[in-house]
């Protein structure tokens, strides 16, 4: 067998990409020298690595049980390519979730940047859920996430906390009462996170425990909108602290509750991407005490 690691690689595209066009885009050929590579590929192997449902292409079983291995190939010689020590460049693919792509990640890529200056850092915005979704198919080299998760591939750890905010605005009938009660809490309308966010997912556990059904009135995906409709008097809103410290603006008042409403930030790799030394430069600007 001789395969070539073009082969591999627009095996590995179009599995992650779903359809030939891309992953042919992607690699810089043709839509054609794609479709050979890959017939060319399921010939050496004796094997069928894809299937056609209409116009996307899905891994067989044999092409989902190499993938692994293949993406371990492509993996150890990328790393050849992003050298070491000062002179570690190339591409870093990111998915974060929301909160942390906008008031964490960008300090932590000032700091690494400025070490590595051939750093070239790409991010993908996504809810938890989403987040997870690039790892799986490997669009994103790591990923850092808001909510709780299991995987029985991906590698996730905890990474640090964070604290979310129950508010209304400054002028708001609860914004002094201290604290603020269950039956309170209950009689307000509620602007939120979608579903699969790790914001939503907190809100959700902590309204439970404490027996509240809340009034969902809005749900939004953007931060910024959430903050903008709590200010047009839509309801209450939840985020991090966070997004509330960096606002600075006085426009919202957390509110005082019994409410649990702590959740760790955490980072997911996949057992091949976690020994690129992009990945462990990254890694350790996010945390210098970092031990992978």
């Amino acid at each position: 067998m001789n395969f070539t690691l073009r082969q591999l690689a627009i095996f590995e595209a179009t599995a992650r990409l779903g359809r030939l066009t891309l992953a042919a885009e992607e690699q810089a050929i043709s839509q054609s020298a794609a479709s050979q590579a890959v017939t060319e590929l399921e010939r050496q192997m004796g094997l069928a690595l894809f299937e056609r449902r209409g116009r996307e292409l899905v891994l067989t079983s044999a092409g989902r049980d190499r993938l692994p291995q293949v993406r371990l190939i492509l993996s150890d010689c990328q790393r050849l390519a992003e050298g070491s020590g000062d002179d570690l460049a190339g591409q870093l693919r990111i998915a974060a979730s929301t909160t942390i792509a906008c008031y964490v990640i960008p300090g932590v890529l000032a700091k690494l940047t400025e070490q590595y200056p051939g750093i070239r850092p790409a991010i993908d915005i996504q809810n938890t859920r989403g987040v997870l979704q690039q790892l799986e198919t490997g669009q994103a080299q790591i990923g850092l996430i808001e909510g709780p998760a299991v995987h029985d591939y991906l590698q996730i750890r905890r990474w640090q906390e964070d604290r979310l905010a129950l508010f209304v605005t400054r002028g708001h009938p609860l914004a002094d009462e201290k604290p603020v009660s269950v039956e309170q809490l209950e009689t307000l309308d509620w602007i939120v996170r979608e579903p699969g966010s790790g914001t939503r997912e907190v809100f959700d556990t902590a309204m439970q425990a404490a027996g509240i059904q809340p009034k969902i009135r809005l749900t939004l995906s953007r931060q910024e909108a959430i903050k903008q409709a709590v200010l047009s008097g839509l309801g209450a809103g939840c985020l991090s602290h966070l997004s509330l410290d960096a606002d600075g603006s006085g426009r919202f008042v957390p509110l005082n509750t019994d409410l649990t409403l702590v959740r760790s930030f955490s980072w997911v790799c996949s057992p091949e991407a976690i020994k690129s030394p992009l990945v462990q430069a990254f890694m350790k600007a996010l945390n210098p005490m970092h031990q992978p």
